[in-house]
């Protein structure tokens, strides 16, 4: 079923309302609070999606289609990721300017939602590198509880996917997060240093990159230190200037390798 064909007046206006609500989370101080009719609105827009296009294939599909292949010489990197990689390219849009820097983050996606489209939105537009930041809505139970080896199982499945396609892979920690403001209660600051300790082993074995935004960007609770974040998951203008000096010392260290 295309989405476009069957898409409902309300499932347009919660998508939209998600969208001002990642923004709103960018640039103001403290954490979305949404209405009861507004929180239905995204629960609603959310199982529609779902239902429909579970991975959001869809969103990157025209782009990607009408991309065509790197120019000689082109390092061509992909940025895949949920709403954190989103976000980047509309709070920061000039670090994608003049770059062959290609942003395919989809808020609120799941590690298994990445791995359902690494084939359509990394591996058939010929990146040199794919930087893999997902992770954090696993954590949170976006799509369903999810074990630490189901989130291993996905991650690593995409990086043997981008080896066995010629592409290099950094792979990012997860960012510093001490609760989710759509799912209070969660407790993920463990879970997810717990998890950074893994990923950073699975590269170091694994000849990868380790691209380490967590250990910049956490504060000693394992909080997202204040100064980056407007929501305390998100980061803001000056979070995404970390993360972009990081990102790319780990994109030429990728692109040094033979």
């Amino acid at each position: 079923m295309e989405m476009s064909d069957h898409f409902p007046n309300m499932l347009r206006t919660a998508l939209a309302l998600a969208y001002c609500v990642a923004g709103m989370a960018q640039t103001s101080p403290g954490r979305p609070q949404l209405t009861s009719e507004q929180q239905e609105q995204m629960r609603k827009a959310q199982e529609e999606r779902l239902h429909n296009d579970w991975s959001d294939l869809k969103r990157y599909r025209d782009q990607d289609a009408t991309l065509g292949s790197p120019a000689a010489g082109e390092n061509r990197v992909v940025f895949l990721g949920d709403s954190i990689t989103d976000a980047w390219i509309r709070e920061v849009p000039m670090f994608f300017q003049d770059r062959a820097y290609l942003d395919r983050g989809i808020s609120g996606q799941t590690t298994p939602q990445l791995l359902v489209r690494f084939r359509q939105d990394v591996i058939s537009l010929h990146p040199k590198v794919v930087v893999i930041l997902g992770g954090i809505n696993d954590i949170a139970g976006n799509t369903g509880p999810a074990t630490p080896d189901m989130i291993q199982d996905n991650l690593i499945s995409m990086v043997e996917l981008a080896k066995v396609n010629g592409i290099k892979v950094v792979l990012a920690s997860i960012t510093p997060a001490d609760d989710f403001w759509w799912n209070p209660g969660t407790k993920p600051a463990r879970k997810i240093a717990t998890m950074n300790v893994w990923i950073q082993d699975y590269a170091v074995k694994h000849g990868l990159v380790y691209l380490d935004y967590y250990s910049a960007m956490a504060d000693e609770k394992g909080a997202m230190n204040r100064e980056f974040t407007g929501d305390g998951v998100h980061p803001n203008a000056a979070g995404y200037a970390i993360m972009g000096q990081l990102a790319e010392k780990a994109i030429s260290a990728v692109l040094a390798r033979r």
